[in-house]
C-alpha cells in the first residue's frame, strides 16, 4: 500500500493521471480478446526499443494466455509517472528500470515481491539459476523485489596500439596492481610543445569510486547493522588514489579535458578519438569498438587494437572484483495481471526452457545474461567467440561484483558520492577526502533513518 501521505500528494493531480495514460494507452494495439494483457513500461528507446519490440514478439507468440503489451517511457520522472498512475488505480503490470530503487519502492509499498507472486520456493529456484550479481540488484530484506535481466559491469578498455608505443614492448594481459597501472598510465601521457595535456594514460571516472572503493577492499554499507560506511578506511584510500591523478595531472588540467571528452561529437567514446590511452567503461562500448574497427576496414586503414583488463583487486586486502548495476524487472502494488508479469520476467531471462530465445535476446541487444545457462548456450557462447571484448566483460560478470547498497536512500547515496568525488577530482583546494567522505555518511545516514523511522509497521514490506 502506498504509504497515506504520498497518496494525499497524488491525488492532488488526478487530471493529470488521466491525461498522461490515456497518451500512453494509445502507443500500442490491444490485446486479443481471448488473452490476459500484461501492459509493460519501460526506458528504452531507439534501436534498444526495436530488440524489446523483438522479445514482445517472441513471447506473445510462445504461448496462448498472456499478451504483453510495451510501453517506452524514455525520459526523467519515471517514478513519478509510476506513481500517479498507481495512484489513479491504474498502473501497468510491469515495468523496467536501471537506477538504484529498489528499496525505496519496495519500502514506499509501489512494488510487490516475487513471493507475493508465486510459492516462495519457485522464487528460491530461481534465484539460484541467477548469478550471484544478479541476485544481489533485486534483494531486499531477503526477499526478491526486483529481478535482474541484464548485468552492467565495469572493467578497463585499453588502446593496445598507444600501451605498446609507450612500453615499447607487447601489452600485458592482466594488471598486477594498481601501482601497475599507475606505472603505465604514466608512461602514456603526452603533452604539446606548450606542456598542454594531448593524451592521457589513465585519468578516473568521478562516478566510479564505487567500483574502486570494493576493489580497495572497502565497504559502502555494514550488511550486519545497515549503517552507511562512506568514510570506510579502504574506501578512503581509494579515493585518495583517484585524487593522486589530479594532484600529479593539476586540477585545471583535469578539468579541461574532461571538459573536451564531453564536447566530442555525437558523444564519441573518447579512446575511439584517442585521447585516452585507459579508460573505466561497460560492456556496451564494445558496439563502438566494433563499430569503429569496422569503418577504418571499409577505408583500407588498419584498425586500432584495444582490449579489456579486469580492475587489479587484491584478495590479501579483501579487495572484491567491481561494482555491477544493471536493468531490473518490478511489478507494481495493484497490477491486474502479476503472474502474466512474472511468466514474462522467465521468459526474457531464458529460466525454464527458454535458454536459447534469451542468448537470442542479449546477442541483439549487447546484454549480459544473468544466467550461466545461457551464457553457455550455443549461439550465445559462439557470439562471445567472435567478439572477444564482449566475452571478457561476460566472464567478469561471474566474479565477486557489488551492487549499489540496497537501500531506502540508495539513489541519494550514489548521488552524493558521486558528486563529493567530482567536487575533490576538479577543485584546486578541496577538503580532504576523509573529510568529504564523512560528511556523505553523515547526511545519507541521516536520510536513511528518517525513511525507515517513517515507514509505518503495518505497512512495511
Amino acid at each position: 500500500m502506498i504509504r497515506s501521505r504520498m497518496k494525499i500528494v497524488l491525488m492532488s493531480v488526478p487530471l493529470l493521471v488521466l491525461v498522461a495514460w490515456s497518451s500512453l494507452t494509445s502507443l500500442s494495439e490491444t490485446a486479443p480478446p481471448d488473452r490476459e494483457e500484461v501492459v509493460f513500461w519501460h526506458f528504452w528507446s531507439g534501436p534498444d526499443a526495436d530488440v524489446v519490440a523483438d522479445v514482445v514478439t517472441r513471447f506473445n507468440r510462445s504461448q496462448d494466455r498472456y499478451y504483453v503489451r510495451a510501453i517506452s517511457m524514455p525520459g526523467n520522472n519515471f517514478d513519478m509517472k509510476l506513481f500517479l498512475a498507481i495512484t489513479g488505480g491504474d498502473p501497468p503490470d510491469l515495468i523496467n528500470q536501471d537506477d538504484p530503487i529498489v528499496a525505496d519502492w519496495a519500502e514506499r509499498g509501489a512494488i510487490m515481491s516475487m513471493e507475493e507472486i508465486v510459492p516462495p520456493d519457485e522464487v528460491a529456484e530461481f534465484r539460484d539459476w541467477l548469478l550471484p550479481a544478479a541476485v544481489r540488484l533485486g534483494l531486499y530484506r531477503n526477499r526478491c523485489y526486483a529481478v535482474c535481466n541484464g548485468l552492467d559491469i565495469r572493467a578497463l578498455y585499453y588502446n593496445t596500439d598507444l600501451i605498446e608505443s609507450a612500453l615499447g614492448t607487447v601489452a600485458p594481459t592482466e594488471l598486477r596492481d594498481v601501482a601497475h597501472l599507475d606505472e603505465i598510465a604514466e608512461r602514456c601521457n603526452v603533452y604539446d610543445s606548450t606542456g598542454n595535456l594531448q593524451q592521457v594514460g589513465y585519468l578516473p571516472d568521478p562516478r566510479r569510486l564505487w567500483a574502486w572503493g570494493v576493489v580497495f577492499g572497502g565497504e559502502f554499507i555494514d550488511t550486519r547493522t545497515s549503517r552507511i560506511r562512506a568514510s570506510d578506511p579502504q574506501i578512503v584510500a581509494a579515493l585518495q588514489w583517484m585524487v593522486g591523478y589530479r594532484d600529479r595531472l593539476g586540477a585545471g588540467t583535469v578539468a579541461k579535458f574532461r571538459q573536451n571528452d564531453q564536447s566530442l561529437p555525437n558523444k564519441m567514446f573518447p579512446l575511439l578519438a584517442g585521447r585516452h590511452a585507459i579508460i573505466m567503461d561497460g560492456q556496451w562500448r564494445v558496439r563502438d569498438i566494433v563499430q569503429s574497427q569496422a569503418a577504418s576496414r571499409r577505408t583500407g586503414q588498419m584498425p586500432t587494437r584495444y582490449g579489456v583488463w579486469r580492475l587489479p583487486a587484491d584478495p590479501a586486502q579483501g579487495g572484491r572484483d567491481g561494482w555491477v548495476n544493471g536493468n531490473v524487472f518490478m511489478v507494481p502494488r495493484g497490477a491486474r495481471q502479476p503472474r502474466g508479469a512474472w511468466e514474462f520476467i522467465k521468459f526474457w531471462c531464458g529460466y525454464g526452457g527458454q535458454v536459447e530465445q534469451a542468448a537470442q535476446t542479449c546477442i541483439a541487444g549487447g546484454w549480459i545474461p544473468v544466467s550461466d545457462e545461457v551464457c553457455q548456450s550455443a549461439d550465445f557462447v559462439q557470439y562471445l567467440e567472435a567478439n572477444p571484448l564482449f566475452a571478457r566483460f561476460v566472464e567478469l560478470s561471474q566474479t565477486d561484483q557489488v551492487p549499489t547498497p540496497v537501500i531506502p536512500g540508495a539513489a541519494r547515496y550514489y548521488r552524493e558520492v558521486n558528486n563529493a568525488v567530482q567536487q575533490l577530482m576538479y577543485s584546486e583546494n578541496p577538503p580532504t577526502p576523509t573529510a568529504v567522505l564523512e560528511r556523505v555518511e553523515l547526511s545519507v545516514q541521516q536520510a536513511v533513518d528518517q525513511i525507515r523511522e517513517s515507514r509505518n509497521p503495518e505497512e512495511a514490506p
